[in-house]
């Protein structure tokens, strides 16, 4: 069994600790690190790199979305989830654009806690359920093109990676559904997201979604 070695990150002690001790509790999560603003944040996960950091973005000292591409920089391989209480659109995307790839608000349950950390962890994304309708409806183009043209400039295959990848698949698991090497999937993820002007796998999830692309056809 892999254990999970996390960082918590929150400028509320009571909440930060309380974090701390439930993941404790679980035989796969190993807590390496605690800090209270982005400073302390970026220290550890530049010596310890973690595999996640959970991380709420409004903290003093140092703005919580400049910390996200701090963190990214020091230690490329950590999983950022963003653990707060906001769920307004903007703020989700500016985690995502900041490299965060998955957002959850704080007052989701438990299980919902350890399913998120256990997700990103393995590199895929995860939106709160609950905010996900909210954010696909308000997600500006992220091109000057028409969507309609930039989905004419995806292959057929480029479109069915563009479908499993809105579903949570790992490249691997991409290679096994459409029978081709895991490097050749490598290379679709990067043309979809230089097609379609997207920075990262789940702004490619989120544009899917909401250009409905997510219906996988064979």
């Amino acid at each position: 069994m892999k254990i999970l070695r996390i960082v918590v990150v929150d400028d509320q002690t009571v909440v930060r600790e309380g974090l701390v001790s439930i993941l404790s509790y679980q035989s796969d999560i190993k807590i390496i690190g605690q800090a209270k603003d982005g400073i302390e944040a970026i220290v550890i996960c530049k010596q310890e790199k973690p595999d996640v950091v959970l991380l709420d973005p409004i903290m003093p000292s140092m703005d919580g979305f400049a910390s996200i591409e701090k963190i990214r920089e020091v230690s490329p391989s950590s999983k950022i989830l963003v653990l707060t209480s906001s769920s307004d659109a903007d703020k989700v995307f500016r985690a995502i654009k900041s490299g965060a790839i998955g957002y959850l608000l704080k007052n989701s349950d438990w299980d919902q806690h350890l399913h998120a950390i256990r997700t990103v962890a393995t590199g895929q994304s995860y939106i709160d359920p609950s905010i996900t309708r909210d954010v696909i409806t308000e997600m500006n183009p992220p091109a000057p093109l028409e969507p309609e043209d930039q989905q004419q400039q995806l292959t057929d295959r480029e479109k069915q990676t563009l479908a499993l990848i809105s579903k949570g698949l790992k490249n691997s698991e991409i290679a096994e559904k459409l029978f081709v090497h895991e490097r050749t999937i490598a290379k679709y993820v990067g043309n979809i997201l230089s097609k379609l002007h997207l920075d990262n796998r789940t702004q490619a999830a989120l544009y899917a979604m909401r250009e409905g692309l997510d219906k996988f056809e064979e």
